[in-house]
């Protein structure tokens, strides 16, 4: 009997009818990958990076590719990730052209004294670190730039009214 069990999930928010099926095998796919792991003897926080990886390459997911607009009509990512048996965290924000959010976060926790980096620092860690790079046209999807236009200039109000709140 597998004894392993990794719960995933891909955000808070009133799902579209048009991308449940999407977001559904998404967090299932993500699951597989971090149980894989697992099954494989990696750790949890092996598993947890190759789910939230999966989800950042799946545009139905506003992570990675597929990330909501900021209200300059520009992909800017945060990630985090937090381990227990050291209580380590590591995170990220603003970031722009990071492939993976989350394995810079994971940098940033293992490999710098430092809980968090921003913007134009943490992309240049990025780099340093050699992580895999993303044009912000690869990232960018045709959802989240009809979403930004649908909500711009509306107000936050509105948005969250709209994407939070079920109908």
């Amino acid at each position: 009997m597998d004894s392993i069990v990794i719960v995933v999930h891909g955000g808070a928010w009133a799902i579209p009818d048009s991308i449940v099926d999407a977001t559904r095998s998404g967090v299932k796919e993500a699951a597989r990958r971090g149980h894989e792991v697992l099954r494989n003897g990696g750790s949890a926080l092996d598993a947890v990076q190759a789910a939230v990886m999966t989800l950042e390459d799946d545009p139905a997911f506003n992570a990675g590719r597929g990330s909501t607009l900021n209200c300059n009509g520009e992909i800017e990512m945060d990630a985090l990730i937090m381990e227990g048996l050291h209580l380590g965290a590591g995170s990220v924000a603003a970031v722009r052209d990071i492939a993976h959010p989350i394995a810079l976060a994971r940098s940033v926790m293992e490999k710098t004294n430092h809980t968090m980096l921003v913007g134009r620092g943490a992309s240049e860690f990025g780099r340093e670190m050699n992580l895999s790079l993303s044009a912000t046209d690869r990232l960018l999807t045709n959802d989240a730039e009809k979403e930004f236009e649908r909500f711009k200039g509306s107000g936050y109000d509105r948005a969250v009214e709209e994407l939070f709140v079920p109908k």
